[in-house]
């Protein structure tokens, strides 16, 4: 039976960025040094796959530190913590590595400096994301009010609005984050903004790389876990550019294949926390039904490396 053509607009850059590379080495090198079981607060990345493999591998994820036991090293996640999870180890006299991705730490450093300037701050995040409470936990409660939509920002409660400075989650869309600091600075004029763009590189190629990509398909799949950010924005992304049809998968055996009946072409990209190797399962199952051309559309290029801790480096390196 003859299969039915379907063009395949594969988008560049996806999948794995540089700071979720570097703390999955990580973790894999914290086995490596002290053996199985290594203890993780919260999920490494928000990527089940990617869990479960170092979950095979003798990494033992728990939510909070009080779950981590004496003697054990424990590792934080690439979203980053408020400063009270490092203290706590310290009294505990832990020993832990902390995998927070350096753009994050960039916007903690940010925020400190803010501080340290007199100013309050304003972070644009979303309320009970791991990164956003990282954020927001650098500093004493209080000096971190949180916005989410521009309506947020006609009701927040400043101390003095002339001292007002304002931060940004890493992974948010860029074009809803511009909306909300065109409110900020609407009603605060005098509002400091980041010194350099705080959405990092990667949430910004992959959603620029989706609005190349999604007018020219039926339909866009996402591969991502659905307690992704980065990954949940490009679905938005694609909805907002002219995709009809646009759904978060995180592997092949979730494409709704009814949904697709009849399309004639397909994007496909992949957040930030979703390895390859998904990306090319769900390929292969287009392959399987369809007789497919792909067609990479590359925006960008990225050569982005991170170090991994000291700790871990071989002697020498």
């Amino acid at each position: 039976m003859t299969k039915p053509a379907l063009t395949l607009f594969l988008a560049a850059p996806r999948g794995f960025c540089a700071g979720v590379d570097r703390a999955i080495k990580i973790v894999e090198m914290a086995l490596e040094k002290w053996g199985a079981p290594v203890y993780v607060r919260h999920e490494i990345v928000h990527n089940k796959f990617v869990v479960d493999g170092l979950r095979a591998k003798g990494a033992v994820f728990v939510e909070e530190l009080d779950e981590c036991p004496d003697g054990r090293p424990v590792i934080f996640s690439a979203h980053g913590v408020p400063k009270s999870v490092p203290a706590a180890a310290d009294a505990r006299e832990l020993t832990y590595v902390d995998a927070t991705c350096p753009l994050v730490s960039k916007v903690h450093i940010e925020a400190q400096r803010h501080a340290e300037a007199g100013l309050q701050i304003i972070m644009i995040g979303h309320k009970g994301h791991p990164e956003t409470i990282g954020t927001m936990g650098q500093l004493p409660e209080g000096e971190v009010l949180l916005v989410e939509t521009p309506s947020d920002v006609a009701d927040v409660e400043v101390r003095n609005p002339a001292q007002l400075a304002y931060v940004t989650q890493t992974t948010l869309s860029v074009d809803d984050t511009k909306g909300i600091v065109a409110a900020l600075e609407a009603r605060f004029p005098k509002i400091i903004g980041p010194h350099k763009e705080d959405i990092c590189y990667a949430t910004t190629n992959r959603q620029e790389a989706v609005k190349e990509v999604a007018p020219r398909a039926d339909a866009l799949l996402v591969v991502g876990a659905p307690n992704s950010s980065n990954s949940r924005r490009l679905v938005e992304v694609g909805a907002k550019n002219g995709c009809d049809y646009a759904q978060l998968v995180q592997r092949a055996e979730n494409i709704d294949w009814r949904a697709l009946e009849g399309i004639k072409s397909i994007a496909i990209t992949a957040g930030a926390s979703a390895p390859e190797l998904l990306v090319n399962e769900v390929i292969d199952a287009f392959r399987d039904r369809y007789d497919v051309t792909v067609e990479v559309v590359e925006t960008a290029v990225e050569r982005v490396e991170f170090k991994v801790p000291r700790v871990l480096r071989h002697t020498g390196a």
